[in-house]
């Protein structure tokens, strides 16, 4: 009687493991196709409560009220956008005025250097060649000659990626267009019809399942705000304390710069690597040491706070452990590389919700029978 236990136990845990496979599979099968209406529930999600809120408190028909929150978000977003671009253009007129002036001391420094340091070494290269057996002296020259030929077959490979990339790019715009207005016109008919579409679900769905589902989704929402907000603490905090250091060393167009790389520090991993360290390298070799160091010094500020506020500031605003913050940074980016870090924290939340709302504790208990 208890090995027949034990083996509707195991079988329910396959059902269990065989359901959230399928699942998965299915919806990676069906998001190839429809992910501009998945786009379209999460913005009309994230909207749901703006919606509410003014369909609720303000008495404002529900297709009004969805309208008017789509278009101040787009509003918003067009006018931020529009200040980069304004800080932006102005950023590189200058910088297109300066680099040329950069780039000539960057060659008369390189110059110097060959003229300096290169020459007399080939000098004195070329005189121990000379001594050389010659058939060691023609294997040097083969692998001289094989290592040119390789640097330039791989600078030819980059340029004719980056050519190939370019057009890719531009021939995309008009698919990202489409995909924009079908996320668009998706996001005001779902948001329109929400309470529709949540009453068809809960009378065809179990009480059990509505509720749980009901409580996971509440939650995902909340910890998606987090971290959103969360986020932007941190790229807020990087750009504050570059804004502060640029204006301290007097670098010109300090909040463009700012700007840049706060936003910048958005990408996973490398983040403000991205500005700092080819300015650094350059500030050093054409022997501005004083904003070598200064640029330094604020790079080495940023990625401290970085490493020591991330996990406490996406802890407090998803409501999750610092440690487990940072176990799931540093899974995430050994298993999935840069797209972990995000991955990691994301994956973490789910786990994190699933369990506050007793889906795990429900689906243990179906285990056990």
């Amino acid at each position: 009687m208890l090995q027949n236990v034990y083996v509707q136990r195991i079988l329910r845990l396959l059902l269990v493991i065989g359901t959230i496979i399928g699942v998965c599979f299915f919806f990676l099968f069906l998001s190839k196709y429809t992910y501009p209406f998945l786009f379209a529930l999460l913005f009309a999600c994230l909207m749901n409560p703006f919606v509410n809120y003014l369909e609720n408190k303000m008495k404002v028909p529900r297709p009004l009220a969805v309208f008017f929150v789509i278009i101040v978000i787009l509003g918003i977003i067009v006018s931020i956008i529009t200040v980069l671009v304004v800080e932006l253009i102005s950023g590189f007129t200058y910088l297109a005025k300066e680099v040329p002036k950069y780039f000539d001391e960057l060659i008369t420094y390189f110059q110097q250097f060959i003229t300096a340091q290169v020459i007399p070494i080939y000098e004195q290269l070329s005189s121990m060649l000379d001594n050389l057996d010659e058939s060691y002296r023609a294997e040097i020259m083969l692998q001289i000659s094989n290592m040119g030929s390789s640097i330039s077959n791989t600078g030819q490979q980059i340029i004719r990626s980056i050519l190939t990339w370019i057009p890719n790019q531009i021939a995309g715009i008009p698919n990202l267009a489409t995909i924009l207005i079908f996320s668009l016109l998706g996001t005001f008919f779902i948001s329109k019809d929400w309470n529709k579409l949540t009453d068809m679900i809960k009378k065809i769905t179990p009480n059990r399942v509505a509720v749980s589902t009901r409580n996971v989704t509440s939650g995902l929402q909340q910890a998606l705000f987090g971290f959103i907000r969360a986020q932007f603490i941190l790229i807020s905090i990087t750009a504050v304390i570059v804004l502060t250091g640029f204006l301290i060393l007097g670098i010109d167009y300090a909040i463009t710069l700012a700007l840049i790389i706060g936003a910048v520090d958005l990408f996973p991993y490398l983040g403000t690597g991205l500005v700092f360290v080819p300015w650094i390298l350059y500030m050093f070799f054409t022997g501005n040491y004083f904003l070598t160091i200064g640029i330094s010094i604020i790079y080495g500020i940023v990625i401290i706070q970085r490493q020591l506020m991330e996990p406490k500031v996406l802890s407090s605003n998803i409501g999750l452990d610092p440690l487990a913050t940072l176990i799931s940074l540093f899974v995430g980016f050994q298993i999935l590389g840069f797209l972990g870090l995000i991955l990691g924290p994301v994956t973490l939340v789910i786990i994190n919700t699933l369990y506050q709302t007793g889906v795990f504790k429900e689906v243990w208990e179906y285990v056990k029978g």
